[in-house]
């Protein structure tokens, strides 16, 4: 079944330097504004249950779009914007609050626009509160909120309304950390139940493991639209060629934290080829071993979390990948929170060339990233051979 259908919707912004040139321009009939368009007409059918990722650079017209579905924006003349069910939308920080009015009293007025009667929103206004975690906050202004506080309360009235379609702009990466954690487990469930959700996010892995359908927007056009891993795949790929001339910052090992509630941390993390630890190191194809030594500490009350890293080469691309949850190690802490793991990498595959490494602090589904440190170490490989690409591939050979 449809549940958002879009026909030839567009979206132009225009723009006038002087205030009075609107007023002119309807006199004198000459144009005196310029036009930017942040969406070029498309025909798109969203079908109920999906999980779709919308991705794109910055300015691609991504927000516009979702404004669109979402009701905040009019199309175009001749565009048709079609949305069956109540949304519920988290776009920009604070949007839809008044800023001189207490939480509680924002939370009545959402509640009001989204379409709940003064009883709905009664009952469920506890759960709202509880879900955000800042019930000494709601008879505040929320000009006087946080960014943080803003987001808890903005996704407690979204999701707590128990919306046909939800969609999320970006929002989540204000949250802290523990809070993002409930927020995602809030998403899964939402996934789990059948509904409908648009998701747009620059965190390309938490798209490709949260949907089931990926859209690329670029300068206001659908680039792509398909399966999650080619589509983010090609965005991936797209990425590097533009950037392949930037070069990556390391980052620094992080200090020794003690457990935080509701989240987890890295204490170390130390990276080793042939015994020599460091964060510049040098590796020879086919036959050093690459080490890492990873610690964290994290809240007993949660889940054991687990790791990931990437292999990058210096344009960013991903070369290849590894996890605790993917590979089936399950972690045990100790009673304090803490946690330590090694992974090998014999006779390590990589050609010759230029790699860094990242390492990713992720909760037990391998979704949510609780740490990370990009850039930690970079590997200079050199070979003995003349083989072409990235890795060598084990391989056999026989005369037939």
């Amino acid at each position: 079944m449809n549940v958002i259908q879009l026909h030839q919707v567009s979206k132009t912004y225009t723009h006038y330097t002087h205030g009075v040139d609107r007023l002119l321009e309807l006199i004198a009939y000459r144009t005196r504004h310029q036009s930017f368009i942040a969406l070029h007409p498309l025909d798109l059918t969203i079908y109920y249950g999906q999980v779709v990722g919308i991705i794109g650079d910055n300015g691609a017209g991504k927000s516009t779009l979702l404004k669109l579905i979402a009701g905040t924006l009019r199309p175009d003349r001749g565009g048709r914007c079609e949305v069956s069910g109540r949304v519920a939308a988290l776009l920009e920080l604070g949007g839809g609050f008044h800023p001189e009015m207490t939480g509680r009293e924002n939370v009545y007025l959402s509640g009001t626009m989204m379409g709940l009667s003064l009883a709905e929103i009664n009952h469920l206004y506890d759960r709202i509160v509880d879900f955000s975690g800042i019930a000494n906050f709601m008879d505040q202004p929320v000009k006087t909120y946080s960014s943080g506080m803003f987001v808890r309360l903005a996704f407690s009235v979204a999701t707590c309304i128990e919306p046909d379609i939800l969609i999320i702009d970006e929002a989540l990466s204000v949250g802290d950390g523990a809070f993002a954690r409930r927020s995602f487990n809030r998403i899964m469930q939402f996934k789990q139940a059948g509904k409908t959700i648009l998701f747009c996010s620059h965190a390309l892995y938490q798209v490709e493991a949260i949907c089931d359908r990926v859209i690329w927007l670029e300068q206001g056009q659908v680039k792509q639209d398909g399966l999650p891993s080619r589509v983010v795949s090609a965005y991936t790929e797209a990425i590097s060629l533009a950037n392949k001339t930037l070069l990556p910052t390391s980052t620094s090992i992080p200090s020794p934290m003690k457990p935080v509630e509701g989240t987890a941390h890295f204490t170390d993390i130390k990276v080793s080829i042939d015994g020599i630890t460091g964060h510049q190191l040098e590796a020879l194809s086919l036959e050093s071993e690459l080490s890492l030594t990873i610690a964290f500490t994290s809240d007993l009350n949660l889940p054991i979390p687990s790791i990931g890293l990437l292999v990058t080469q210096v344009d960013g691309r991903v070369i290849t990948s590894a996890g605790t949850q993917h590979d089936g190690l399950i972690i045990e802490r100790n009673l304090q929170g803490k946690a330590k793991v090694r992974v090998q990498f014999p006779k390590l595959a990589l050609l010759k060339g230029e790699y860094w490494i990242d390492v990713y602090l992720l909760c037990e589904n391998a979704i949510h990233v609780y740490d990370k440190a990009t850039n930690i170490a970079q590997i200079q490989v050199h070979q003995r051979g003349l083989e072409q690409g990235v890795v060598s591939l084990p391989r056999r050979w026989a005369q037939v």
